[in-house]
């Protein structure tokens, strides 16, 4: 392994080169890096998790009004079921102040769960059919009832058990005054900043469809599922059984991410390659707007009662499926697109990261500090456009690992070579070693580059893998799916029932459960449409074509 050797160069063959203008960029950059500005990324974590009984089984109760408003609440609402928690951290510089506050939503929400426990896999607790998965309700707003039947739209066309699948999405950001900076190093002054940022980071989304495969070998934790995620009773030929109630594939590391998780045959013939913002847009506007005939056959309106959004490809933007998504957050009336067309892409979220079971936050400090070195990898290298051919390999090569990834067989295609993930995966890591340097100048200690060093035996050997290291507990103490997964969900929760929350952020979460009701409220108060002038509405506004110039914005230029 060359991580840990700073300026290791590479060679095609394996003993790395790093290319010169990831090694120019990086030059260029320490000035900055001096001066506290390139270690400032923002990000923010929203982690989703099954409320389960104490016997693993999903709830079936509603989400606890003592939580707050699903609809409202900043920081605690639900995802597709009404027994999916979702958190949301705000925006933070600091990685541990993201998981502090993640970790006081776990404590706040223990406070007020009654027995129940988190289940801290990405493949669900026991199921007992597609009825057992409840779909979130959001109240009687005109919004809130959007949502629903949104959802009722997914269950329609993919059936409710994929989506109490839970995973966890990571959200970053560079702020703007190291966007002007990079745009003056890169000579591209005149260009707009808002047309500079949006480039650079479908540029950084490019290179991280190429490589993404690496993340999912590195934090991979989903080679196993209980036998009820299959109502039907067939055994597809990946999957083996392990006692009576699991099914498990020996080289899996993310059957969350394989065809039997978040995956759509009919979005697939998008081809949405991320080569640039209005290719992106235009796309996503298409699927929206064009009618697919199966999802005709479903019936929209039927009988009084609405039973999905619409029959088109995708009903809205958040239907498409993605390993990582572009955004911005969007102003009232505005679709997410039309706010990345608006004013460029303001982040980017990465989507394809299963949780540790054996991590009480489904993730942890090193892991972040790993994949900011990734994404700030990819955002220096070069990142030419992905031609179609190429993306398929890339689909491809995700789909290998995500079903063999721990196979020492197992060969990737890259540029016409076979490799396998520990050489590819190597020069790769020894790429990462100065943007580690760079991003640990004005840190106490070398927190990135101590993170790639953590991480980087894991390709050498599989069973320190997540995916490695359950799929080990199942076979070595004989435990079922969900006998390990409750054990370490109880576990957990004592440990977050045990621990002291900030007082003052204890003191903002019983404020927000408050605010956030009567704010529910006011909106259901408000309405003075019925629903179906309201959804012809936001279609209607969903069709325009956004455009505004920096000025506008107060954007600089």
């Amino acid at each position: 392994m060359l991580v840990g050797r700073p300026g290791a160069r590479l060679t095609t063959y394996g003993v790395t080169i790093l290319s010169e203008s990831l090694t120019a960029r990086v030059d260029r950059l320490k000035g900055l890096a001096d001066q506290g500005l390139v270690g400032r990324l923002r990000r923010g974590i929203e982690k989703e998790g099954l409320r389960i009984d104490g016997e693993g089984r999903i709830a079936a109760t509603p989400h606890p009004t003592a939580l707050g408003s699903k609809l409202t609440h900043p920081h605690i609402t639900t995802d597709y079921s009404e027994a999916l928690l979702e958190y949301i951290t705000p925006v933070y510089c600091r990685p541990g102040d993201a998981m502090d506050f993640l970790g006081d939503l776990h404590r706040f929400s223990y406070r007020h769960l009654d027995g129940e426990l988190i289940w801290p896999a990405s493949m669900p607790a026991r199921l007992d059919g597609n009825d057992s998965v409840p779909i979130a309700d959001y109240g009687s707003s005109n919004v809130g009832i959007m949502k629903h039947v949104y959802r009722k739209g997914l269950d329609l066309r993919y059936g409710r058990i994929m989506q109490s699948i839970a995973g966890l999405h990571y959200n970053v950001s560079l702020p703007d005054d190291l966007w002007q900076l990079l745009r003056e190093i890169d000579g591209e002054i005149d260009t707009p900043l808002r047309d500079y940022r949006s480039s650079r980071y479908f540029g950084l989304i490019r290179n991280f469809r190429r490589h993404s495969w690496l993340l999912l070998y590195l934090f991979g934790a989903s080679p196993a599922l209980d036998r009820s995620f299959l109502p039907s009773g067939e055994l597809p030929q990946k999957l083996r059984r392990h006692g009576e109630d699991t099914l498990v594939s020996r080289h899996a590391t993310s059957l969350r991410m394989s065809d039997l998780g978040y995956q759509n045959k009919v979005q697939e013939q998008l081809k949405i390659c991320f080569n640039s913002l209005s290719n992106y847009v235009n796309t996503l506007r298409h699927a929206i707007a064009t009618p697919w005939q199966d999802y005709r056959k479903l019936g929209v309106h039927e009988a009084g009662e609405w039973r999905q959004l619409n029959a088109n490809i995708l009903q809205i933007e958040n239907e498409y499926y993605s390993d990582i998504r572009p955004k911005r957050v969007a102003r009232q009336g505005e679709t997410p697109s039309q706010a990345l067309e608006a004013r460029g892409v303001e982040y980017i979220e990465v989507r394809c990261l299963d949780l540790n079971p054996f991590l009480p936050l489904g993730v942890d400090e090193p892991q972040i500090r790993f994949l900011d070195t990734f994404l700030m990898w990819c955002l220096l290298r070069e990142s030419p456009w992905i031609p179609d051919d190429e993306c398929d390999r890339l689909d491809d090569n995700r789909r290998l690992v995500v079903e063999r990834g721990r196979d020492p067989e197992l060969r990737l295609l890259q540029d016409g070579r076979h490799r396998s993930i520990a050489d590819w995966g190597g020069e790769i890591l020894a790429e990462m070693v100065p943007v580690a340097a760079l991003l640990d100048r004005q840190e106490e200690g070398e927190p990135h580059g101590e993170a790639l060093a953590a991480l980087a035996p894991r390709l050498d050997d599989p069973a320190r893998t997540p995916s490695g290291r359950l799929l080990d507990r199942l076979e070595s103490t004989g435990e079922s799916f969900l006998e390990a997964m409750l054990g370490l969900a109880r576990e957990q929760a004592e440990a977050f029932r045990e621990t002291p929350m900030d007082p003052a952020r204890e003191a903002l979460f019983d404020e927000l459960v408050a605010t956030s009701h009567a704010q529910q409220a006011d909106i259901e108060a408000a309405d003075e449409e019925d629903f179906d002038t309201f959804l012809a509405r936001y279609f209607e506004r969903a069709r325009e074509v956004r455009s505004v110039t920096p000025l506008q914005t107060g954007e600089p230029s």
